[in-house]
């Protein structure tokens, strides 16, 4: 489905992402491990178009989708989640995703004059479907809670309950698991799990929990110093030598032979 190829993003004289080439395929878990520094953020904002290449091509479905602005690519079907949740703080955890769809009919000044009827239809399956999306996340006890109000877990949550509600074809997770406890990632996991299985989707997910990494993912894909080091199974890429010496360099040897990257 994403197809990278020789990709570069430099700030200055710093190379953070320097000729990498990686494939995702669809339907798919990809995971993306490296030390911290690799350019795995990076990357993921470059492909999500909130960061321009500096050269190389980013292909999705084979269309060269370099440099497109994220909201062209929402349309597409790519979506990202970020390390902090971002949502809309002073709404209710329904109404953050009621939100996502765009083109809704209460946007425009004239319809909300002249087709108060249709927005109020809209708005209603929008809950319907949101109240799905949060049944689905085992979530609908917080639909009229403060999004301001829950946990990290819970927000990180609610990032791919948005994804649920448009027609999402690849989502690229960046450190889904930073700072949420055991239960609540392991609820995370079976959702991304499920959503690959029952609904189709891709993702590509950034994580340093190797446990995490080694249940949903398959193939892994490590990056040092902008580079893609090693692809493969996480035991293949856990015992590269390459990944391992990568880590050294870090003082992470014990962390990514025992669980962590």
């Amino acid at each position: 489905m994403i197809v990278v190829e020789n990709l570069h993003k430099h700030f200055g004289g710093f190379h953070a992402v320097d000729g990498a080439s990686l494939e995702i395929r669809k339907g798919s878990i990809t995971g993306l491990i490296g030390p911290n520094g690799a350019g795995k953020t990076t990357l993921f904002n470059v492909i999500a178009g909130r960061l321009p290449a500096t050269s190389g091509r980013v292909l999705m479905d084979g269309e060269d989708i370099t440099g497109l602005p994220p909201h062209a690519l929402f349309h597409k079907g790519l979506l990202r989640t970020f390390q902090i949740a971002h949502e809309f703080s002073s709404m209710t955890v329904r109404e953050n995703l009621m939100m996502v769809p765009a083109g809704q009919l209460g946007e425009t000044l004239w319809n909300t004059w002249f087709r108060r009827r249709a927005i109020a239809e809209e708005e209603r399956a929008l809950r319907r479907k949101a109240d799905e999306v949060l049944e689905f996340l085992t979530i609908s006890h917080l639909a009229e809670e403060r999004a301001s109000n829950i946990s990290g877990g819970q927000k990180k949550l609610l990032e791919l309950g948005r994804t649920m509600m448009v027609d999402a074809k690849i989502v690229f997770l960046d450190e889904v698991g930073a700072g949420v406890n055991r239960t609540l990632l392991n609820t995370i996991g079976d959702a991304i799990v499920r959503l690959n299985r029952e609904r189709g989707y891709t993702f590509c997910v950034i994580e340093h929990d190797m446990d995490f990494i080694g249940r949903l993912c398959d193939p892994v894909i490590c990056m040092a110093e902008g580079k893609v080091l090693a692809e493969g199974t996480v035991e293949e890429v856990k015992n590269d030598e390459r990944v391992i010496e990568a880590y050294l360099g870090t003082g992470l040897k014990n962390k990514v032979v025992g669980g962590t990257a």
